[in-house]
């Protein structure tokens, strides 16, 4: 070889094994290097020296017998026009110093040699000033943060994320793997950032708003935004509102999970004699949040997080079976008083404080504040950059659930086919929106009326005319009709195109044969007969759930408000006929008819309505051997509903000068925001009363939003805990957005509305489904709609068909329809699952829902991520600045102000403002 004073070898860096116990380190990549090398006179016979080269940016790094090049200190990746020094012979002392150090080195952890051997890509020039290039990193890293959960191994690119931390991973919940999608870059949300910013200021104002009022009432709220609200420091209106200062207990040093205990503890004692931080002594009452009393979601975050993990199997499958239903533990007078005040009951410890006016502090807003919310909701939902922004995230919610379902569904698909015996069929349903006078379909009432004219023909069932009682026989006789006359045609209960939009007509449908008197014979539970008979085809419909076994239904029955004794009534009629399922729960549905009851004279004003509804519940609440019969009756009730036709004229809108419900004396019928708000502000009192008492609570689940103004669906938003219809949605983005959010039940009847207001292909039932609202299937009214013997399954059936929903999607609707119903927690601990209050895939139990953790997953990390992207745009955590000064947004803006800094100013204690 001539001697040259400098000569270029290409050399290639080959991986060479490794022979040193140092060296932990994956070889890189095989790349050409340009070395020069100084050379000396060497003999020419001299075999060439083979020179492997590992490039990697430590300092120390050697591969057993490989010569090792060290790139300058600071350097993080190898340059295209870098020089490296080859040693030669006379450098092998210098190297096995080297060495040396290497095999020092080996005492560094895997983790930093690992972080030390990474390579980032070779350097680029950069085409912007540094400057530039760091405003929008910066920009980007502010409005545009990662997904919140999990999803498996801790990615090194996540860390120094400014997402929320994940809630606290309890037990083996492994996050399934999937195709996920995500949204890069600096222009995902396609509006002005302004505009993003004031919309996510009033969206979290919104959700703060329903918040209180369902802490207020002891109704549910998403544990998911409640978490949310806390990272954003918005006040917690649980530690605000529960906040007693006659305790002696120092609340103030306390840490927050004393304060949230305390609260856990004062809950489930009530407010009369709240056990102290450290009693140990204290024994449970019978009736909780642990068991019948109350859904824990009610309680919040903090009693998930307490209540640890179940294991399933430790856990089974069916309920146990109740032997008396009527038993029921009664507890004694606590001496309580009540008055009501402007159309609230307000309650009492004695009389000393009914004199002195002093109530007991339980809270609800009175009606100024009510109205002043409403406004600001109202401003909401016509805001202009609101509507924009919800409207833009709702289409993105569904192109994004359609791509979900085109990745991912065979995967789910393979899930379900996974999990041994359990189905479509033989998982938990519950039918959330049924009438109890039309939960049997034409068939069946038929046979019943046929059978009832054979067997009791010479039965008095009613009285006529002059006050003569009538047999069964004589009743049809005064019809032309026997019992061999009768058909379904005859009957003519089923709706049909004439119903549409005719309201009037589909009511007219409930009387058999078109008489009223059949009507009240059959379908009443206050008639002549004391409702035998409603009652024995009630216990056929009940019998025939039980048999299908994983069906339920949730039957409404109806109180007027015409009398006062209409409680007791109907609760003799349930308990002397024993008319109990478990498979059966009871809502009361109270129809919106003053105008009736004012023109027929049975009472003079509104407030006389209200006392009727409530006094009989507040009295046995107080005294419950008062009424034996109807505090049993109690147990099996969820709540209240209010219905009739939403289509009817009204003037939505509540104003400073609406009068109190005494002073509402004329015919008119009083709006549907009145109604639903003087229905939640006395359940808000009795519900704290019954919940002092270790009674059950009620919730408030109206029809909302089948037809009429959007004022509706606003009041709904507010006061109830679920709603039933909800088509109005569907024409307000903001409102299907602060749904969506908010997680509120929506309970859909498709077949009801293709008969009164919406054809079926309208229905905008599985828009809703994929983007995520909380959506159930139901029957409404079985009698005029539906057709075979299993009407919810003839509506999960339909639905499919017309729709193609997938075995998942049916899967989900029905875990759907058992989180949003009103059974006690611990059948749903049966029926979804032991840990089902958990969030997100923690939560479900695909072994008993058949609803794979896929979905599950989607589902909560979607909603993380809509709400991350809320809560990141909220600068100004306690919303002290306001969005806009003009226009609609003043009235928000205002409104917000006020709920904020005077936060129970607005709150009504016992009637005084």
């Amino acid at each position: 070889m001539s001697h040259a004073l400098s000569r270029l070898y290409h050399v290639t860096a080959t991986p060479v094994p490794c022979h040193s116990h140092a060296c932990t380190m994956s070889h890189a990549q095989p790349r050409l290097y340009h070395v020069t090398r100084t050379a000396t006179p060497v003999p020419c016979h001299t075999q060439p020296r083979l020179y492997h080269v590992t490039a990697t940016p430590a300092h120390h790094v050697h591969t057993g017998v490989t010569d090792t090049i060290l790139p300058p200190t600071g350097s993080e990746s190898p340059q295209a026009d870098r020089k490296f020094q080859v040693p030669s012979l006379e450098d092998l002392p210098k190297l096995e110093g080297d060495i040396a150090t290497a095999n020092m080195a080996s005492g560094l952890s895997k983790q930093e040699l690992l972080r030390q051997n990474e390579v980032s890509a070779p350097y680029e020039a950069p085409q912007f000033p540094i400057e530039q290039i760091e405003d929008k990193l910066q920009l980007q890293r502010r409005f545009h943060k990662g997904p919140f959960p999990r999803f498996g191994p801790k990615d090194a690119s996540l860390e120094g994320s400014e997402c929320p931390p994940s809630p606290p991973d309890d037990g083996d919940d492994a996050t399934p793997y999937y195709q996920r999608l995500y949204v890069s870059g600096e222009d995902t949300n396609t509006v002005p950032i302004e505009d993003i910013s004031k919309s996510s200021k009033l969206l979290v104002e919104a959700l703060s708003l329903r918040e209180r009022y369902m802490v207020w009432s002891q109704q549910n709220f998403p544990s998911t935004a409640q978490r949310f609200l806390r990272e954003a420091h918005v006040v917690d209106p649980r530690h605000d509102n529960y906040h007693n200062p006659s305790d002696h207990h120092d609340t103030e040093s306390k840490s927050i999970e004393d304060l949230e205990d305390y609260y856990n503890r004062l809950v489930r004692w009530g407010s009369e004699s709240p056990p102290p931080l450290d009693g140990e002594d204290c024994k449970p009452q019978s009736v909780g949040c642990d068991g019948e009393g109350c859904n824990p979601q009610s309680v919040g975050f903090a009693n998930q997080s307490q209540a640890g993990v179940l294991k399933q199997q430790d856990h089974p499958v069916h309920p146990p079976r109740r032997d008396n239903p009527w038993n029921v533990y009664t507890a004694g007078d606590c001496g309580y008083k009540i008055k009501m005040v402007n159309g609230v009951f307000q309650v009492y410890e004695d009389q000393n404080c009914l004199d002195s006016d002093s109530p007991m502090p339980y809270y609800y807003p009175n009606l100024s504040r009510y109205i002043t919310d409403l406004n600001l909701m109202c401003a909401l939902i016509a805001n202009g950059p609101v509507k924009s922004f919800c409207y833009r995230r709702l289409q993105y919610l569904l192109s994004k659930y359609q791509l979900h379902v085109l990745l991912n569904e065979m995967r789910e698909l393979a899930a379900q086919k996974a999990v041994p015996h359990r189905d479509f069929y033989n998982i938990r349903k519950v039918d959330t929106h049924i009438h109890a006078a039309s939960c049997m379909n034409q068939k069946h009432l038929l046979r019943f009326i046929k059978k009832a004219m054979k067997n009791h023909p010479d039965e008095v069932v009613c009285e006529g005319p002059n006050k003569k009682e009538m047999t069964l026989a004589e009743v049809f006789a005064s019809m032309n009709l026997t019992a061999y006359d009768l058909s379904v045609d005859m009957l003519d209960m089923h709706a049909d195109r004439n119903t549409f939009h005719r309201f009037d007509k589909f009511n007219a449908k409930y009387n058999p044969v078109g008489e009223s008197r059949l009507r009240e014979v059959f379908l009443k539970t206050d008639n002549y007969i004391g409702g035998r008979y409603f009652a024995n085809i009630i216990k056929e419909v009940c019998s025939d759930l039980e048999e299908s076994k994983y069906q339920n239904a949730e039957l409404r029955l109806s109180v007027y408000g015409k009398s006062e004794d209409e409680w007791a009534r109907l609760a003799h009629w349930a308990v002397t006929h024993n008319v109990y399922s478990d498979n059966v729960r009871w809502l009361i549905q109270v129809p919106r008819l003053f105008d009736i009851f004012k023109t027929n004279k049975y009472i003079d004003n509104f407030g006389e309505v209200l006392t009727n509804l409530f006094r009989p519940l507040f009295l046995v609440s107080l005294d419950p051997s008062s009424n034996p019969e109807l505090h049993a009756f109690l147990q099996y009730v969820i709540g209240f509903d209010s219905v009739d036709d939403e289509s009817k004229p009204e003037n939505p809108m509540l104003d400073k000068d609406t009068v109190p419900p005494q002073l509402w004396n004329d015919n008119e019928n009083p709006p549907y925001a009145y109604y639903l708000y003087y229905m939640y502000a006395n359940m808000c009192v009795l519900n704290r009363l019954r919940e002092s008492r270790g009674l059950k609570t009620f919730v408030l689940r109206p029809h909302c939003g089948e037809a009429g103004a959007i004022q509706h669906l606003v009041a709904g938003y507010m006061l109830a805990d679920n709603i039933s219809h909800g088509l109005l949605l569907r024409k307000t983005p903001v409102l299907q957005y602060l749904y969506y959010l908010a997680q509120i039940g929506i309970a859909m009847s498709p077949l009801s509305n293709n008969s009164l207001f919406l054809n079926y292909h309208r229905n905008p039932l599985p828009e809703y489904l994929a983007r995520g609202l909380l959506i159930s299937l139901s029957s409404d009214d079985p009698l005029q709609f539906h057709f075979t013997k299993e009407p919810l399954m003839e509506e999960y059936s339909i639905a499919t068909q017309v729709w193609k929903l997938s075995q998942t999607d049916m899967c989900e609707l029905a875990r759907n329809s058992v989180l949003m119903s009103g059974f006690e927690h611990e059948l749903k601990r049966f029926w979804a699952g032991p840990n089902y209050t958990r969030e997100g895939v923690a939560g479900n139990d695909i072994k008993r829902t058949n609803v794979p953790n896929i979905r599950a997953a989607y589902r909560y990390e979607t909603l993380v991520e809509e709400l991350t992207n809320i809560f990141s745009h909220t600068d100004s955590p306690d919303h002290k600045s306001t969005p806009t000064k003009t226009g609609a947004e003043t009235t928000a803006s205002t409104a917000s102000q006020h709920v904020q800094t005077e936060d129970l100013v607005g709150c009504q204690v016992n009637g005084v403002k």
